[in-house]
């Protein structure tokens, strides 16, 4: 039988300290939609007025260089907050963020969100934690980008893949995909996927990629700052 949305609320780290009253509160206030894939929720400069809860599906967020090119901030999965980062700043969103699969949504408005944050000093510090966290991993992301030649970083992507999906057969991660993790194009991927493979750290086959070196892999990832 399907998840109702109040157990999936029950489950949601923010919401971990509300009172019985307090989630049945959230349970009547949120309103659970369904978004189909590619579906972008806001952009940078929309208004923040709206805590999104994701319940089921993948969602990227992301922003765009001058050049074009797109840099993946973070895959956000079942569990996971977004919308936070404009709701309770300064109201308007500074990233993209899309969702990479059919998406379920619990939507929490603005004003609902601000009267728990007064209400219940303990949710209040666990949003405040997520918003640290979104910050802290944003900042690594471009830490590395700063000064983590592209070598190096894919390594360090293709070993977080494999630590997420507990395989370390790849599949489904497109060339494209990887060079959107990494704020660079799909060709360098390729060359450097080729090094890689050349080394004898991976193998690649159609839409697969298999690492069979692990301890190269985290050599290559860990050598080059």
């Amino acid at each position: 039988m399907a998840e109702n949305k109040a157990e999936y609320l029950r489950r949601v780290d923010v919401l971990q300290d509300l009172s019985s009253d307090e989630l049945a509160t959230v349970d009547n206030t949120t309103h659970l939609r369904q978004y189909k894939v590619d579906y972008i929720f806001y952009m940078p400069e929309d208004n923040g007025e709206v805590l999104f809860l994701l319940k089921k599906g993948r969602v990227q967020l992301y922003r765009i260089s001058p050049d074009g090119r797109k840099l993946v901030l973070a895959i956000l999965y079942p569990g996971a907050m977004f919308g936070h980062m404009a709701l309770v700043g300064q109201r308007l969103h500074n990233t993209y963020a899309q969702s990479l699969d059919d998406c379920t949504i619990c939507e929490w408005s603005r004003s609902e969100v601000e009267d728990m944050l007064k209400r219940n000093p303990d949710f209040a510090l666990r949003v405040i934690d997520a918003l640290g966290n979104r910050l802290s991993e944003a900042e690594d992301k471009f830490t590395d980008v700063t000064f983590k030649r592209l070598p190096a970083r894919l390594a360090a992507l293709l070993k977080q893949l494999c630590d997420e999906t507990r395989t370390c057969e790849l599949t489904g991660f497109t060339h494209q995909y990887l060079a959107d993790m990494l704020g660079t194009y799909r060709e360098t991927v390729t060359q450097i996927l080729n090094d890689f493979k050349n080394q004898g750290a991976i193998e690649l086959g159609r839409k697969l990629i298999s690492i069979v070196d692990m301890a190269l892999l985290e050599d290559i990832a860990n050598a080059d700052w």
